[in-house]
């Protein structure tokens, strides 16, 4: 079989219909660029939604390139703040590849300072935040390039940092007119209509990618093969910041979920928890109160919640736990995490402290000792994890359905 494997992240469909006809001619010609970076991996198509509504050329949304020690030493060096999370520090060379490393100059650079993201768990939990670094990344990394002159100006770009609550969609519109009104020539009336699309857009790749980890599931499920769950935040996708280790398990076989793109389907949803609504340990399926309770942080809540999924999902026999260096919203759950994956004899293993080195040879022996483990004990754990589960799986229900045609025929 062919694994579904995930959509270009940062997807500008050639055959896209044309940018609706702006009020402003000159809009449709403005180039923006974007830094890929830190929570606009997850949220990038709200972005690439918005402008297209505004009349800006699609063509013309110009996201930077994969974090790389080439990118930021060509692009960054000297414009360094200070700063402990790698995943931040990796931004000044993603500034400067937008600024100095295109062949057609940008107008606009639109780096958003996040104050509460779009989570599927939001309304479960407490609140869904952005990591504070995250947040203030657009204001410290602009300082480098502010420091000994301001190198916007001197090229013709604007700066955007605007904050914004996608979490809370009745903010959004305001919080972008008030602080890109000048860059883009906004008129109010066409923001909120703008800001509609790009959540539409959001929320059709997001449920594109829920649909492919759904017919992965499927296949593992009806072949009896095991897969492995990544618990990370959005960036470690980044192969600069992740160094792409779940490709190299996805590379021998093993297919590979986010959890943040896990299925939400009731049917699936109820397999898994309907026996602890019923009792009472839990309000919904998506209810992570009964583990964590300081549940503010919308990537820490969905890596613990992803937890508890990959604890009982008997095909996930494997997760991987990511994490950058010196990630102090990530530590307080390595232990809660491990706990509650390897509660029912799931596989785990935690790569911490990830940076700029990516230390190939212990990589390659580490998963070729996940591989080990995994093509070992994989059956035993599918078979445990199904005697904890209602006999009637929805995956399984094409098989069955497949099988009862055959018998009737």
């Amino acid at each position: 079989m062919n694994f579904p494997t995930a959509l270009s992240w940062f997807k500008r469909t050639p055959s896209a219909s044309p940018a609706p006809k702006s009020s402003r001619p000159e809009r449709a010609q403005l180039r923006v660029g974007i830094p890929k970076a830190l929570s606009v991996w997850s949220t990038h198509q709200f972005w690439v939604g918005f402008l297209h509504a505004l009349g800006v050329d699609e063509r013309n949304i110009v996201f930077s390139s994969d974090t790389s020690e080439e990118q930021f030493r060509t692009y960054g060096k000297g414009r360094g703040t200070v700063e402990a999370c790698y995943a931040v520090k990796c931004v000044s060379g993603h500034y400067g590849e937008l600024i100095f490393g295109q062949r057609k100059k940008i107008h606009v650079l639109l780096h958003p300072m996040f104050l509460t993201l779009p989570s599927f768990l939001r309304g479960h939990v407490a609140e869904t935040f952005a990591c504070t670094r995250d947040m203030a990344a657009a204001e410290n990394i602009k300082a480098g390039f502010l420091r000994e002159k301001d190198v916007f100006a001197e090229n013709g770009i604007a700066y955007c940092n605007p904050l914004v609550s996608l979490g809370e969609p009745q903010l959004v519109a305001k919080q972008l007119y008030e602080s890109m009104q000048k860059a883009l020539a906004l008129d109010w009336d066409e923001v909120q209509p703008a800001v509609d699309a790009g959540f539409r857009a959001l929320r059709r790749f997001n449920d594109s990618m829920r649909t492919a980890s759904r017919k992965t599931l499927e296949w593992c499920a009806q072949n009896s093969r095991a897969c492995v769950m990544v618990l990370a935040r959005p960036y470690h996708m980044d192969p600069g910041v992740g160094h792409e280790i779940e490709s190299e398990l996805q590379s021998k076989g093993y297919p590979v979920i986010w959890a943040q793109y896990f299925p939400l389907d009731d049917d699936l949803l109820q397999w898994l928890f309907g026996e602890e609504i019923r009792r009472g340990e839990i309000k919904s399926p998506l209810d992570i109160a009964d583990v964590w309770v300081s549940s503010y942080s919308s990537s820490t809540n969905e890596i613990v919640w992803g937890a508890k999924v990959a604890a009982r999902v008997p095909w996930v026999t494997c997760v991987l736990r990511l994490s950058s260096y010196e990630c102090g919203m990530d530590q307080p759950t390595f232990t809660p995490v491990q706990k509650i994956v390897e509660a029912t004899g799931t596989l785990y293993f935690k790569f911490g402290d990830l940076d700029a080195t990516k230390p190939t040879g212990s990589v390659k022996i580490r998963t070729e000792t996940i591989e080990h483990y995994v093509e070992k004990n994989a059956q035993d754990i599918i078979r445990r994890k199904l005697s904890y589960l209602p006999s009637e799986c929805p995956l399984l229900a094409k098989t069955v359905e497949r099988n009862l045609g055959l018998t009737a025929a």
